[in-house]
């Protein structure tokens, strides 16, 4: 590294340092770019496979009520992904790109929507149990160093919280209705709550960028930390559900004044960003079809486009 980009590093550490943001034309070492992409992108690829396992269940709602309200659910994470892409793409990366890395399996998104959704009841999980660990996560990156991250979190934050309502709401509707109702609710909070622990990555040992994005301030807090207060605040909740965490380990330790709980089996967590979870080839071949088959309407408005702009540019000179 030459003295020139020592000192423009040693200015970006200072800057960011002082809790002030990266703009898209501002100068930034190449690993933050990196790293920004790297993580907007995986967060946007998240958003838009997430919608596969919510979808299965739109057809199957138990009312219209419930099936507008998952419509509209749906329809927000469409709309998330495509918020985080337009932030990824003030770094220089295209649309395309970020695309053929998701089809072709070099980029990740989170290991969670690897999972089957079986029963109704998973909507419920997903929505209180994903989602709220999706809030923990994200509720910090609103005060991200880099501006439109930061700023395209605010909104979708926003919508989350709906969303985790919503899904407590499903919960608790089933917890007081029938017994079969709770125990369906029972098993879905049984299969969601190890993998939604681990939806906040590896411990931090193991973490290999967990370090660098706190001491850029794209992250705020470490994994652990996040995992932890996740589970300080999902607990009580279950308490009122009705519902048993499954972890025999789980208990509150009044020295920490915080719960302790089992260990992860991290090496399913793996497993499964290695491509071998129960859906993770069914979520990647909906994803290239759905892409394949939109290839008409991208051909026909980058059509519509170039025809709008050649009618300007006719407009222009003859207007001269």
């Amino acid at each position: 590294m030459s003295p020139v980009e020592m000192n423009l590093e040693a200015r970006f550490d200072a800057y960011v340092a002082e809790e002030k943001k990266i703009e898209p034309k501002d100068w930034m070492p190449d690993a933050y770019r990196k790293t920004l992409i790297r993580q907007i992108s995986q967060h946007a690829h998240s958003e838009i496979v997430g919608m596969l396992p919510e979808g299965n269940w739109i057809s199957r709602a138990p009312s219209l009520k419930r099936k507008a309200i998952l419509l509209a659910k749906v329809q927000d994470e469409a709309g998330h992904g495509l918020y985080l892409y337009s932030a990824a793409e003030t770094l220089g990366v295209t649309r395309d790109q970020m695309l053929d890395d998701l089809h072709t399996g070099k980029a990740k998104y989170s290991s969670i929507f690897n999972y089957p959704t079986l029963t109704w009841a998973d909507m419920g999980a997903v929505g209180w149990l994903v989602d709220g660990a999706a809030i923990m996560n994200q509720v910090p990156l609103c005060k991200c160093s880099y501006g439109p991250y930061a700023r395209a979190m605010v909104r979708v934050c926003k919508e989350e919280s709906f969303h985790q309502r919503q899904g407590f709401q499903v919960m608790l509707n089933l917890a007081q209705g029938t017994p079969e109702q709770k125990a369906m609710a029972q098993d879905a909070l049984n299969r969601w709550w190890w993998p939604s622990l681990m939806m906040f990555g590896p411990n931090d040992s193991d973490s290999p960028h967990s370090a660098q994005s706190m001491k850029w301030n794209i992250k705020r807090f470490s994994n652990d930390e996040l995992r932890q207060r996740f589970v300080d605040m999902t607990v009580p909740q279950a308490e009122l559900l009705g519902l048993t965490i499954p972890d025999p380990d789980l208990r509150w330790n009044e020295e920490r004044g915080h719960y302790d709980f089992g260990e992860i089996q991290w090496e399913e967590f793996y497993n499964v960003i290695k491509g071998n979870g129960p859906c993770n080839k069914e979520r990647l071949a909906a994803r290239v079809k759905a892409h394949e088959d939109g290839a008409w309407g991208r051909e026909a408005a980058n059509a519509y486009a170039q025809k709008q702009q050649a009618k300007k540019a006719n407009a222009t000179t003859h207007a001269a």
